[in-house]
Protein backbone atom coordinates (compact mmCIF):
# COMPACT_ATOMS: atom_id res chain seq x y z
CA UNK A 1 0.00 0.00 0.00
CA UNK A 2 1.44 3.35 -1.04
CA UNK A 3 2.03 6.07 1.50
CA UNK A 4 -0.61 8.86 1.36
CA UNK A 5 0.54 12.17 -0.04
CA UNK A 6 0.84 14.97 2.47
CA UNK A 7 -2.35 16.70 1.28
CA UNK A 8 -4.56 13.60 1.08
CA UNK A 9 -7.37 12.81 3.53
CA UNK A 10 -8.99 9.49 4.45
CA UNK A 11 -11.97 8.52 2.30
CA UNK A 12 -15.28 9.90 3.55
CA UNK A 13 -14.02 13.00 5.38
CA UNK A 14 -13.75 16.56 4.15
CA UNK A 15 -12.35 19.99 4.95
CA UNK A 16 -14.76 22.87 5.53
CA UNK A 17 -13.47 26.23 4.31
CA UNK A 18 -14.51 29.50 6.00
CA UNK A 19 -17.57 30.19 3.80
CA UNK A 20 -18.90 26.66 4.43
CA UNK A 21 -18.23 26.88 8.17
CA UNK A 22 -20.09 30.19 8.27
CA UNK A 23 -23.14 28.61 6.62
CA UNK A 24 -22.91 25.51 8.82
CA UNK A 25 -22.79 27.61 12.01
CA UNK A 26 -25.68 29.72 10.71
CA UNK A 27 -27.82 26.61 10.19
CA UNK A 28 -26.73 25.12 13.52
CA UNK A 29 -27.46 28.33 15.43
CA UNK A 30 -30.92 28.83 13.96
CA UNK A 31 -31.92 25.20 14.52
CA UNK A 32 -30.63 25.08 18.12
CA UNK A 33 -32.44 28.36 18.85
CA UNK A 34 -35.63 26.81 17.48
CA UNK A 35 -35.17 23.75 19.69
CA UNK A 36 -34.45 25.93 22.71
CA UNK A 37 -37.70 27.80 22.11
CA UNK A 38 -39.49 24.44 22.44
CA UNK A 39 -37.84 23.80 25.83
CA UNK A 40 -34.91 21.58 24.75
CA UNK A 41 -31.56 22.10 26.50
CA UNK A 42 -28.30 21.39 24.72
CA UNK A 43 -26.04 18.52 25.80
CA UNK A 44 -22.52 17.45 24.75
CA UNK A 45 -21.08 13.93 25.04
CA UNK A 46 -17.58 12.52 24.37
CA UNK A 47 -16.42 11.74 20.85
CA UNK A 48 -15.19 8.33 22.05
CA UNK A 49 -17.17 5.75 24.03
CA UNK A 50 -16.67 2.19 25.25
CA UNK A 51 -17.49 -0.42 22.63
CA UNK A 52 -19.04 -2.77 25.20
CA UNK A 53 -21.59 -0.17 26.29
CA UNK A 54 -22.48 2.54 23.79
CA UNK A 55 -20.95 0.72 20.82
CA UNK A 56 -23.02 -2.43 21.34
CA UNK A 57 -26.21 -0.58 22.28
CA UNK A 58 -26.06 1.76 19.28
CA UNK A 59 -27.41 -0.83 16.80
CA UNK A 60 -24.75 0.27 14.33
CA UNK A 61 -23.21 -2.81 12.74
CA UNK A 62 -19.63 -3.62 13.69
CA UNK A 63 -18.56 -3.05 10.09
CA UNK A 64 -19.67 0.59 10.36
CA UNK A 65 -17.98 1.37 13.70
CA UNK A 66 -14.61 3.09 13.98
CA UNK A 67 -12.81 1.10 16.68
CA UNK A 68 -9.60 1.89 18.54
CA UNK A 69 -7.73 0.64 21.60
CA UNK A 70 -6.71 2.74 24.57
CA UNK A 71 -3.41 2.21 26.41
CA UNK A 72 -5.01 -0.50 28.56
CA UNK A 73 -6.17 -2.52 25.57
CA UNK A 74 -9.85 -1.63 26.02
CA UNK A 75 -11.85 -1.28 22.81
CA UNK A 76 -13.32 2.16 22.20
CA UNK A 77 -15.48 3.50 19.38
CA UNK A 78 -16.06 6.89 17.80
CA UNK A 79 -19.72 7.73 18.37
CA UNK A 80 -21.87 6.45 15.50
CA UNK A 81 -25.00 8.27 16.65
CA UNK A 82 -26.05 10.61 19.45
CA UNK A 83 -29.15 8.83 20.70
CA UNK A 84 -27.21 6.08 22.47
CA UNK A 85 -24.72 8.36 24.31
CA UNK A 86 -27.62 10.54 25.44
CA UNK A 87 -29.43 7.42 26.68
CA UNK A 88 -26.29 6.62 28.70
CA UNK A 89 -26.25 10.13 30.23
CA UNK A 90 -29.99 10.09 30.94
CA UNK A 91 -29.58 6.78 32.79
CA UNK A 92 -26.58 7.90 34.85
CA UNK A 93 -25.79 11.59 35.35
CA UNK A 94 -29.46 12.53 34.91
CA UNK A 95 -30.97 9.52 36.66
CA UNK A 96 -32.43 11.70 39.42
CA UNK A 97 -33.86 14.25 36.98
CA UNK A 98 -37.62 14.36 36.67
CA UNK A 99 -39.15 13.12 33.43
CA UNK A 100 -39.75 14.10 30.76
CA UNK A 101 -36.25 15.21 29.74
CA UNK A 102 -35.92 17.44 26.69
CA UNK A 103 -32.35 17.45 25.35
CA UNK A 104 -30.83 18.83 22.15
CA UNK A 105 -27.41 18.47 20.52
CA UNK A 106 -25.20 19.35 17.58
CA UNK A 107 -22.33 16.90 17.01
CA UNK A 108 -20.14 15.18 14.49
CA UNK A 109 -20.90 11.49 13.90
CA UNK A 110 -18.58 8.77 12.58
CA UNK A 111 -19.52 5.71 10.52
CA UNK A 112 -17.22 3.59 8.41
CA UNK A 113 -18.58 3.48 4.87
CA UNK A 114 -18.15 1.75 1.56
CA UNK A 115 -16.71 3.84 -1.25
CA UNK A 116 -20.06 4.98 -2.60
CA UNK A 117 -21.38 8.32 -3.76
CA UNK A 118 -23.10 10.56 -1.23
CA UNK A 119 -21.81 8.75 1.86
CA UNK A 120 -19.54 10.35 4.43
CA UNK A 121 -17.54 8.78 7.23
CA UNK A 122 -17.84 11.96 9.33
CA UNK A 123 -20.89 14.17 9.23
CA UNK A 124 -22.87 16.56 11.45
CA UNK A 125 -26.26 16.11 13.08
CA UNK A 126 -28.50 18.45 15.05
CA UNK A 127 -31.30 16.81 16.97
CA UNK A 128 -33.38 16.26 20.09
CA UNK A 129 -34.38 13.47 22.45
CA UNK A 130 -37.62 13.52 24.45
CA UNK A 131 -37.20 11.00 27.27
CA UNK A 132 -39.85 9.76 29.68
CA UNK A 133 -43.06 10.27 27.70
CA UNK A 134 -44.71 7.34 25.87
CA UNK A 135 -47.68 9.28 24.50
CA UNK A 136 -48.72 10.08 20.95
CA UNK A 137 -48.44 13.73 22.03
CA UNK A 138 -44.67 13.26 22.52
CA UNK A 139 -44.27 11.59 19.11
CA UNK A 140 -46.23 14.40 17.47
CA UNK A 141 -44.13 16.99 19.30
CA UNK A 142 -40.85 15.71 17.84
CA UNK A 143 -42.35 15.51 14.34
CA UNK A 144 -43.70 19.06 14.62
CA UNK A 145 -40.34 20.25 15.99
CA UNK A 146 -38.53 18.52 13.10
CA UNK A 147 -40.72 20.51 10.72
CA UNK A 148 -40.02 23.77 12.58
CA UNK A 149 -36.29 22.96 12.63
CA UNK A 150 -36.15 22.32 8.89
CA UNK A 151 -37.89 25.62 8.31
CA UNK A 152 -35.46 27.37 10.67
CA UNK A 153 -32.56 25.83 8.74
CA UNK A 154 -33.91 27.36 5.54
CA UNK A 155 -35.22 24.21 3.84
CA UNK A 156 -38.12 25.40 1.71
CA UNK A 157 -39.89 22.35 0.29
CA UNK A 158 -39.94 19.04 2.14
CA UNK A 159 -42.17 16.17 3.25
CA UNK A 160 -42.13 14.14 6.45
CA UNK A 161 -43.08 10.48 5.92
CA UNK A 162 -44.21 8.73 9.12
CA UNK A 163 -44.81 5.05 9.74
CA UNK A 164 -44.87 2.58 12.61
CA UNK A 165 -42.60 -0.39 13.22
CA UNK A 166 -45.42 -2.27 14.92
CA UNK A 167 -47.71 -2.25 11.89
CA UNK A 168 -45.31 -4.10 9.63
CA UNK A 169 -44.23 -6.44 12.44
CA UNK A 170 -47.85 -7.31 13.20
CA UNK A 171 -48.82 -7.75 9.56
CA UNK A 172 -45.88 -10.07 8.82
CA UNK A 173 -46.44 -11.97 12.06
CA UNK A 174 -50.02 -12.62 10.97
CA UNK A 175 -49.24 -13.59 7.37
CA UNK A 176 -45.81 -15.23 7.71
CA UNK A 177 -45.94 -16.65 11.20
CA UNK A 178 -42.96 -18.89 12.01
CA UNK A 179 -40.89 -17.59 9.08
CA UNK A 180 -38.62 -14.95 10.68
CA UNK A 181 -35.94 -15.13 7.98
CA UNK A 182 -38.44 -14.34 5.22
CA UNK A 183 -39.88 -11.52 7.33
CA UNK A 184 -36.41 -9.99 7.69
CA UNK A 185 -35.76 -10.26 3.94
CA UNK A 186 -38.96 -8.39 3.18
CA UNK A 187 -38.16 -5.73 5.79
CA UNK A 188 -34.67 -5.36 4.32
CA UNK A 189 -36.17 -4.67 0.89
CA UNK A 190 -38.45 -1.99 2.34
CA UNK A 191 -35.60 -0.40 4.27
CA UNK A 192 -33.57 -0.10 1.04
CA UNK A 193 -36.65 1.17 -0.81
CA UNK A 194 -36.21 -1.80 -3.14
CA UNK A 195 -39.86 -2.25 -4.05
CA UNK A 196 -39.03 -4.34 -7.13
CA UNK A 197 -37.09 -6.73 -4.92
CA UNK A 198 -39.96 -6.76 -2.40
CA UNK A 199 -42.46 -7.80 -5.07
CA UNK A 200 -40.07 -10.44 -6.39
CA UNK A 201 -39.68 -11.90 -2.89
CA UNK A 202 -43.47 -12.12 -2.55
CA UNK A 203 -43.79 -13.95 -5.85
CA UNK A 204 -41.13 -16.47 -4.86
CA UNK A 205 -43.00 -17.25 -1.62
CA UNK A 206 -46.07 -18.46 -3.56
CA UNK A 207 -48.41 -17.31 -0.83
CA UNK A 208 -51.54 -17.35 -2.92
CA UNK A 209 -53.11 -14.52 -4.85
CA UNK A 210 -55.11 -12.93 -2.02
CA UNK A 211 -52.29 -12.98 0.55
CA UNK A 212 -49.71 -11.76 -1.95
CA UNK A 213 -52.01 -8.94 -3.03
CA UNK A 214 -52.49 -7.92 0.59
CA UNK A 215 -48.75 -7.77 1.34
CA UNK A 216 -48.08 -5.95 -1.91
CA UNK A 217 -50.85 -3.51 -1.03
CA UNK A 218 -48.81 -1.87 1.73
CA UNK A 219 -46.66 -0.29 -1.01
CA UNK A 220 -49.69 1.84 -1.87
CA UNK A 221 -50.44 2.86 1.71
CA UNK A 222 -49.16 6.42 1.43
CA UNK A 223 -51.19 9.52 2.04
CA UNK A 224 -53.18 11.31 4.71
CA UNK A 225 -55.37 10.12 7.55
CA UNK A 226 -57.43 7.99 5.15
CA UNK A 227 -54.46 5.58 5.01
CA UNK A 228 -55.12 4.65 8.64
CA UNK A 229 -58.65 3.50 7.78
CA UNK A 230 -57.37 1.39 4.87
CA UNK A 231 -54.64 -0.17 7.03
CA UNK A 232 -57.09 -1.17 9.76
CA UNK A 233 -58.92 -3.30 7.18
CA UNK A 234 -55.70 -4.93 5.98
CA UNK A 235 -54.84 -6.81 9.16
CA UNK A 236 -56.66 -8.31 12.14
CA UNK A 237 -53.43 -8.57 14.13
CA UNK A 238 -53.75 -6.60 17.38
CA UNK A 239 -50.17 -5.26 17.24
CA UNK A 240 -50.78 -3.92 13.75
CA UNK A 241 -54.13 -2.38 14.73
CA UNK A 242 -52.72 -0.77 17.89
CA UNK A 243 -49.91 0.73 15.80
CA UNK A 244 -52.37 2.25 13.34
CA UNK A 245 -54.50 3.66 16.16
CA UNK A 246 -51.34 5.28 17.58
CA UNK A 247 -50.57 6.83 14.17
CA UNK A 248 -54.12 8.18 14.04
CA UNK A 249 -53.58 9.87 17.40
CA UNK A 250 -50.29 11.36 16.19
CA UNK A 251 -52.02 12.70 13.08
CA UNK A 252 -54.72 14.36 15.21
CA UNK A 253 -52.06 16.15 17.28
CA UNK A 254 -50.14 17.19 14.16
CA UNK A 255 -53.38 18.57 12.79
CA UNK A 256 -53.65 20.72 15.93
CA UNK A 257 -50.08 21.91 15.29
CA UNK A 258 -51.30 22.86 11.77
CA UNK A 259 -48.42 21.04 10.05
CA UNK A 260 -50.20 18.17 8.27
CA UNK A 261 -49.50 19.77 4.88
CA UNK A 262 -45.87 18.68 5.42
CA UNK A 263 -46.71 15.13 6.54
CA UNK A 264 -47.75 11.91 4.84
CA UNK A 265 -48.32 8.46 6.29
CA UNK A 266 -46.09 5.79 4.72
CA UNK A 267 -46.59 2.33 6.23
CA UNK A 268 -43.45 0.95 4.54
CA UNK A 269 -41.37 3.09 6.93
CA UNK A 270 -39.48 0.91 9.42
CA UNK A 271 -36.46 3.05 10.40
CA UNK A 272 -32.79 2.28 9.87
CA UNK A 273 -31.95 1.41 13.51
CA UNK A 274 -33.01 -1.81 15.21
CA UNK A 275 -33.74 0.02 18.49
CA UNK A 276 -36.85 1.70 17.02
CA UNK A 277 -39.99 0.31 18.64
CA UNK A 278 -42.84 2.51 17.42
CA UNK A 279 -43.40 5.54 15.23
CA UNK A 280 -40.57 6.29 12.78
CA UNK A 281 -40.20 9.09 10.25
CA UNK A 282 -37.94 10.56 7.59
CA UNK A 283 -37.86 14.02 6.07
CA UNK A 284 -37.11 14.53 2.38
CA UNK A 285 -36.26 17.84 0.73
CA UNK A 286 -37.54 18.38 -2.80
CA UNK A 287 -34.05 18.93 -4.20
CA UNK A 288 -32.31 15.90 -2.62
CA UNK A 289 -32.66 12.15 -2.94
CA UNK A 290 -31.31 11.53 0.55
CA UNK A 291 -33.31 12.12 3.76
CA UNK A 292 -32.46 15.36 5.58
CA UNK A 293 -34.13 14.28 8.84
CA UNK A 294 -34.99 11.01 10.55
CA UNK A 295 -36.26 9.88 13.91
CA UNK A 296 -38.62 7.71 15.84
CA UNK A 297 -39.56 6.05 19.12
CA UNK A 298 -37.10 3.78 20.97
CA UNK A 299 -38.71 2.62 24.20
CA UNK A 300 -36.25 -0.20 24.99
CA UNK A 301 -32.87 1.52 24.58
CA UNK A 302 -32.55 3.08 28.04
CA UNK A 303 -33.16 -0.27 29.72
CA UNK A 304 -29.74 -1.35 28.40
CA UNK A 305 -28.25 1.29 30.71
CA UNK A 306 -30.28 0.21 33.75
CA UNK A 307 -33.03 2.83 33.73
CA UNK A 308 -35.99 1.84 31.52
CA UNK A 309 -37.87 4.78 30.06
CA UNK A 310 -39.82 5.49 26.88
CA UNK A 311 -38.17 7.93 24.49
CA UNK A 312 -38.55 9.51 21.08
CA UNK A 313 -36.47 11.95 19.04
CA UNK A 314 -34.99 12.94 15.70
CA UNK A 315 -31.85 14.23 14.02
CA UNK A 316 -31.37 16.67 11.16
CA UNK A 317 -28.65 15.70 8.70
CA UNK A 318 -26.96 19.09 9.01
CA UNK A 319 -24.24 18.31 6.47
CA UNK A 320 -26.82 17.45 3.82
CA UNK A 321 -28.75 20.62 4.60
CA UNK A 322 -25.49 22.53 4.13
CA UNK A 323 -25.26 21.13 0.59
CA UNK A 324 -28.87 22.15 0.01
CA UNK A 325 -28.75 25.69 1.43
CA UNK A 326 -26.22 27.61 -0.62
CA UNK A 327 -27.02 31.03 0.80
CA UNK A 328 -27.43 32.54 4.22
CA UNK A 329 -24.51 33.32 6.48
CA UNK A 330 -26.24 34.78 9.46
CA UNK A 331 -26.55 38.43 10.32
CA UNK A 332 -24.35 40.48 8.03
CA UNK A 333 -21.84 42.33 10.18
CA UNK A 334 -20.08 45.52 9.22
CA UNK A 335 -16.50 44.75 8.15
CA UNK A 336 -13.94 47.50 8.74
CA UNK A 337 -10.34 47.70 7.58
CA UNK A 338 -8.03 49.91 9.68
CA UNK A 339 -4.57 50.82 8.43
CA UNK A 340 -1.90 52.42 10.60
CA UNK A 341 1.78 53.31 10.70
CA UNK A 342 4.19 53.04 13.62
CA UNK A 343 3.30 56.41 15.10
CA UNK A 344 -0.48 55.90 14.95
CA UNK A 345 -0.56 52.26 16.08
CA UNK A 346 -1.99 52.92 19.56
CA UNK A 347 -4.88 55.05 18.34
CA UNK A 348 -5.69 52.59 15.55
CA UNK A 349 -5.79 49.55 17.81
CA UNK A 350 -7.92 51.38 20.39
CA UNK A 351 -10.34 52.32 17.59
CA UNK A 352 -10.43 48.68 16.47
CA UNK A 353 -11.34 47.63 20.02
CA UNK A 354 -14.25 50.08 20.11
CA UNK A 355 -15.63 48.87 16.79
CA UNK A 356 -15.40 45.21 17.89
CA UNK A 357 -17.19 46.01 21.15
CA UNK A 358 -20.14 47.35 19.15
CA UNK A 359 -20.26 44.12 17.13
CA UNK A 360 -18.30 45.00 14.00
CA UNK A 361 -15.68 42.81 12.35
CA UNK A 362 -12.33 44.65 12.25
CA UNK A 363 -9.11 43.79 10.44
CA UNK A 364 -6.01 45.87 11.21
CA UNK A 365 -2.92 46.21 9.06
CA UNK A 366 0.33 48.08 9.46
CA UNK A 367 0.96 50.03 6.26
CA UNK A 368 4.46 50.75 5.01
CA UNK A 369 3.50 52.25 1.64
CA UNK A 370 0.27 54.26 1.67
CA UNK A 371 0.33 54.65 -2.10
CA UNK A 372 -0.44 50.96 -2.51
CA UNK A 373 -2.98 50.71 0.28
CA UNK A 374 -6.73 50.06 0.12
CA UNK A 375 -8.51 52.13 -2.54
CA UNK A 376 -11.23 53.13 -0.07
CA UNK A 377 -8.65 55.08 1.91
CA UNK A 378 -8.06 57.44 -0.99
CA UNK A 379 -11.66 58.31 -1.62
CA UNK A 380 -12.93 55.44 -3.78
CA UNK A 381 -16.57 54.47 -3.15
CA UNK A 382 -17.24 51.84 -0.52
CA UNK A 383 -17.53 48.90 -0.12
CA UNK A 384 -14.13 47.90 -1.46
CA UNK A 385 -12.22 44.68 -1.96
CA UNK A 386 -8.71 44.56 -0.58
CA UNK A 387 -6.49 41.47 -0.70
CA UNK A 388 -9.44 39.29 -1.59
CA UNK A 389 -11.75 40.49 1.22
CA UNK A 390 -14.66 42.93 1.06
CA UNK A 391 -15.00 45.80 3.54
CA UNK A 392 -17.85 48.20 4.18
CA UNK A 393 -15.49 50.84 5.62
CA UNK A 394 -11.79 51.66 5.35
CA UNK A 395 -10.11 53.78 8.05
CA UNK A 396 -6.55 55.15 7.55
CA UNK A 397 -4.55 56.05 10.69
CA UNK A 398 -1.69 57.84 8.92
CA UNK A 399 0.22 59.96 11.44
CA UNK A 400 1.61 62.35 8.85
CA UNK A 401 -1.88 63.10 7.56
CA UNK A 402 -4.44 62.54 10.33
CA UNK A 403 -4.53 61.56 13.98
CA UNK A 404 -7.39 59.13 13.62
CA UNK A 405 -10.04 58.00 11.24
CA UNK A 406 -13.80 57.95 11.51
CA UNK A 407 -16.40 55.82 9.85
Amino acid sequence: MSKPKVFEKPIGVKDYLPHAVSRLRHIEGRVLACMSAWGYEQIMTPTIEYYDTVGVASSTSDQKLFKLLNNRGTTLVLRSDMTTPIARVASSLLKEAEHPLRLSYHSNIFRAIEEEAGREAEFFQTGVELIGDASAEADAEVVALAIASLQAAGVGRFKIAIGHVGFLNGLLEETLNGQPEIQEELKSCLLRRDYVGYREQLRQLQLGTELERGLEGILRLRGGQEICDQALELSSNETAKASIRHLCEIWDVLNAYDVCEHVLIDLTMIGDFSYYTGMTFEGYAAELGFPVASGGRYDNLLSQFGRPAPATGFALKTTRILDLIRTGQGEEKKRILIGYDAQSREGALLAAKRYREQGDVVVTERVENWDNWAPGASGAPLPVTYKGNSYSAVVPFQSSRIKGGTV
